[in-house]
Parts: structure tokens; C-alpha cells; sequence
């Protein structure tokens, strides 16, 4: 393809060159589809040192090739002719240029294009849209994050949540630090322990917490632990929210349930609790009883189990999150402790044994109005991104990945 004037008129205005730069040269190769821009520096613009800001000498050029995005399926790169300069107080330095951000090989505009894709689609499959490489797309993500998080601004954080998340199998855990009023993710961290966590809080910048209100999280000793040694008057602010509890709640009635259709099938060959494990997970409040399968939960829900009674407790102990006045909320979390203590399940027992040890907890919760939606929310998305990527061989990506989608970081470069 032969340059013309308009050619080079018309990349002028979709790359958005502007002087001192401009387009000089575009060709075409047919062969591979591919075209290439040429840009330069106007030579008759004084050239200042990009450190100290003074006006020096050209020293040489060094050529910048760039991906762009594509023109009509062909595949465009930049060629940027970036000049040197060479300057008594800093030796010799590369001007910056408007169209890519320092060492990447790829435009800002392109840059933006993959950010955008990999909102929704995975690493693989951006990769093969754009004719990339999994680690260069990788590469764009972490800068984006890298870029984000320098950009993020102090700021005061009110209701904190600490939650955590299984990157692999094995019990591989990370731990993530949410902003519940940003409704944004503050940090993600290597591990569960108590160490972590309290290294994190005694050396973080990225927010101040001086003015925490509550602070939401599951009942693990060692984020108690840190969280008591190094935030004032933690044992007010601590709370176990319904999301949390729930979770001990339900995973008892599972064993309950598991328990006895075994039983049931060891001594009848069937069981009236086969495949019904999801109806007696799910949150009632939610569920529409009016459909078949339902009714005939319900149904069987009244019969005379272990598992339709420590369902009972359950859904009992989901409705004494809303009370308006703490004695009225005590006394009746104290009367579900009662039942629990002699409802004669093993299971439930011990949950309700941690939930005693923890009632403090559960009184901060109710009386801070610390409600858990925000939590289940990001840990639905946390999974989501799993899928999303097939898992995730380390923890560095994971965290990167989880900071990209949720921690509304500025991800852009500056010199789109």
C-alpha cells in the first residue's frame, strides 16, 4: 500500500496524533495483514530532558513498536521513532511518548480494549481473540491491578468485612479484606493465620482505620486473635453476622441429613432424605413454598426425623437477626441455645457449643445491624472467578485476579 497524505491524515486522526509528533509513513503488508504506522517526533520541536525538564540536544532515536488495535482484521502496530536526548545533569535519556505507557509493548488503547474483554471472558479466551499470548494477556492484567492499586487514595473504612477463600483443593486458603461500604475488596492475603492478618494491619496504607465501627468475619480464632491485639475496643466491634453463623448452622444439619439417610439406607434400602439435601440448605425467606417440590419438602419437613427437627432450629435461629432491642434479642438467642442444648443431636449440639462460645459475637452483629449480604455477594463472585479461570496454580494470581474484578480499582493507563 503507498503512503498518501490522506492516508497518513486519516491514522493521524483515529491514533489522536497530535505535534510535535506525526504520522510520516503507512504501509500494508498483504501477505501477513498487517499494517504499520510510523510516527515521529517533529524535528524542529526543542526536546526538554524528561527528568530535570530542561531544554538539550537530540542524542539518537530508538524505535517503539507497538500493538494497536486491529484496522478492519488487520493487524496494526505503531512504529514510534522515540528520540534521545542527551543531558549534562542526567546523561541520556528516552523522551516519553503519548500512545504507550514506559516498557510496554502495547498500546494504551489496546491495553484498554483487553482490560475491558477481561471483565467478562477469561485470560484463554482473550488471549485467542486478540492473537496473544496467555502470558501477555496475564501480563496487562497485573499491570492494570499494579497501575490501580497506586492510584487508589487513603481513605476511611467504617465497616470492614475479613473473609476467606479456597483458591485450590487441599484447604489452600487466602484471606480477603472487604470495604462493606465501598462495597469493594481493600486486600487479598497469602494465607488464614493470625500472623497475616496482623502484619497486614500493623503495615497497611492503602486505608484508615482508626474510625472502624464493626468488623465482620467468621468465627476463627486467628483473625479474633489479631484483630483484638491491634484495633481498640475490638471485643465492641467484632461481629459474627448472619452469613457466618449460618454457615456453622447449616453445615450440622448436612451431617444430620448425611447421618441419617445412611441409616436409613443401611436398614431399608432407601431413604425419604435421598435428593433433597438443597431444599433443607436453602433460606427460606427466599424460597416460593408454593411449587410442587416445595410441598412436598414441607411435607416431609413434619415428619418425626432428626434432620426435619435440626432444620427447625436452623430456620428458627435465621429469624433472630432483626430485633430491635438487645434484652429482647438476648433472651431469645439464650432460649435457642436452651433447645439446643437438649434437642439430643450431636451435630447441632456442637454447633450450638461454638455458638455459644462466640455469643458476644452474634450480640455485636445484631446491635451494629452488620448484615452479611455484601459478603455472600463477594464470595458468589469469588467462585464465579474460579470458574471463570479454571482455578489458579498460585496465590499471586488469584490475588490479582481478585483485586481486578472487585477491588474497583482505576485500571485504565493514564495515556489513553
Amino acid at each position: 500500500m503507498e503512503t498518501t497524505d490522506s492516508t497518513c491524515l486519516l491514522y493521524k486522526d483515529i491514533i489522536g496524533v497530535q505535534a510535535p509528533w506525526e504520522v510520516t509513513e503507512v504501509t500494508k503488508d498483504e501477505k501477513i495483514r498487517k499494517i504499520t504506522v510510523r510516527i515521529e517526533h517533529d524535528s524542529e520541536t526543542a526536546i526538554k530532558c524528561p527528568v530535570c525538564e530542561q531544554e538539550t540536544k537530540l542524542y539518537d532515536h530508538r524505535i517503539r513498536t507497538l500493538r494497536y488495535l486491529d484496522t478492519c482484521q488487520y493487524e496494526t502496530f505503531l512504529e514510534v521513532h522515540v528520540p534521545r536526548v542527551s543531558c549534562k545533569e542526567d546523561g541520556v535519556q528516552q523522551i516519553p511518548i503519548p500512545y504507550a505507557e514506559k516498557h510496554s509493548r502495547f498500546s494504551s488503547r489496546f491495553e484498554k480494549a483487553i482490560i475491558v474483554w477481561l471483565q467478562d471472558s477469561p485470560i484463554s479466551a482473550v488471549a485467542e481473540n486478540f492473537k496473544l499470548s496467555w502470558d501477555e494477556v496475564d501480563g496487562i492484567m497485573q499491570r492494570a491491578v499494579k497501575r490501580g492499586l497506586s492510584r487508589r487514595k487513603k481513605h476511611k473504612v467504617k465497616n470492614m468485612g475479613i473473609d476467606e477463600t479456597s483458591y485450590q483443593k487441599h484447604h489452600e486458603y487466602v484471606t480477603v479484606i472487604l470495604d462493606k461500604d465501598r462495597d469493594s475488596v481493600i486486600d487479598v492475603l497469602d494465607d488464614r493465620t493470625a500472623e497475616t492478618l496482623e502484619t497486614w494491619l500493623k503495615t497497611q496504607k492503602s486505608c484508615n482505620l482508626s474510625g472502624l465501627e464493626s468488623i465482620s468475619m467468621d468465627m476463627w480464632d486467628p483473625y479474633i486473635k489479631a484483630v483484638k491485639d491491634n484495633i481498640p475496643e475490638a471485643e465492641q466491634k467484632i461481629a459474627f453476622d448472619r452469613f457466618h453463623v449460618s454457615k456453622h448452622f447449616n453445615g450440622a444439619l448436612d451431617k444430620v441429613r448425611r447421618r441419617e439417610h445412611k441409616a436409613f439406607m443401611k436398614q431399608a434400602g432407601e431413604s425419604p432424605l435421598s435428593k433433597s439435601r438443597f431444599q433443607w440448605l436453602i433460606n427460606s425467606n427466599r424460597t416460593d413454598n408454593r411449587n410442587t417440590r416445595r410441598k412436598d419438602f414441607l411435607n416431609l419437613s413434619r415428619m418425626n426425623l432428626e434432620t426435619a427437627k435440626a432444620w427447625r432450629i436452623k430456620e428458627t435461629a435465621s429469624s433472630l437477626w432483626d430485633y430491635v432491642y438487645m434484652n429482647v434479642a438476648e433472651a431469645a438467642w439464650k432460649k435457642l441455645l436452651w433447645w439446643i442444648s437438649h434437642c439430643r443431636i450431636p451435630e447441632i449440639i456442637k454447633a450450638g457449643k461454638t455458638i455459644k462460645n462466640y455469643f458476644w459475637g452474634i450480640l455485636n452483629a445484631i446491635r451494629l445491624k452488620a448484615t452479611n449480604g455484601m459478603l455472600e455477594a463477594k464470595n458468589n463472585c469469588i467462585q464465579r472467578i474460579k470458574r471463570m479461570a479454571c482455578g489458579f496454580r498460585n496465590r499471586n494470581r488469584f490475588r490479582n485476579a481478585i483485586l481486578f474484578h472487585l477491588g474497583k480499582l482505576d485500571l485504565f493507563p493514564s495515556t489513553v
